[in-house]
């Protein structure tokens, strides 16, 4: 009997929340920010609201700016790379190998995310959000060069798997803050 109520309650529970994030859906709508931002940012156990409403805003205010908006379709060509080998079953390596960098757009990309990833994770723990967007943002420029003078398919298998590990690292990093796969445009 327990168990019943403790799943009733459970799902009560789940329901109340999921009620009020239709409210705050709604309200964040109505100042103006996109629905597949505030999606980006609510996960079903998502519990504190203002922390959703303040990472929200933060999200709309990095896709208004040119970095912001640059970042997200390297976040997505990133993404689509990604999608695309491993349904091919391509290996991708668990972790990037410094060794295995060979050109500088991929090493300074490298050592961008290192810096954008522990900034951006500093900031979200002091729930200062815009400065975790702000961190995210200083990728936008070592993605571009990376997609501009990286061949990501190297004929050589371990530095492939190695860029391919370097493109996973992008996706990672972004996820501090919010779900990017769940931006539109």
């Amino acid at each position: 009997e327990n168990e019943v109520r403790f799943s009733l309650l459970s799902k009560t529970d789940s329901d109340l929340l999921s009620f009020f994030h239709d409210r705050l859906k709604v309200y964040l709508r109505d100042k103006g920010i996109r629905h597949d931002l505030i999606d980006a940012v609510i996960t079903p156990e998502s519990d504190d609201l203002l922390i959703i409403s303040s990472k929200a805003e933060a999200l709309q205010k990095l896709v208004d700016s040119e970095d912001g908006q640059n970042l997200i379709a390297g976040y997505k060509r990133a993404a689509n790379i990604l999608a695309a080998e491993e349904k091919k079953g391509t290996a991708i390596a668990s972790e990037v190998s410094s060794d295995l960098l060979k050109v500088d757009p991929e090493k300074a990309l490298n050592a961008a995310i290192d810096k954008a990833a522990s900034d951006a994770e500093k900031a979200v723990a002091s729930e200062d959000f815009e400065g975790a967007m702000s961190a995210l943002a200083t990728l936008r420029a070592p993605v571009d060069a990376f997609f501009e003078d990286v061949l990501v398919n190297d004929e050589d298998e371990s530095i492939r798997a190695n860029r391919l590990a370097l493109l996973t690292r992008i996706r990672s990093a972004t996820q501090t803050v919010a779900d990017f796969s769940k931006i539109s445009g």
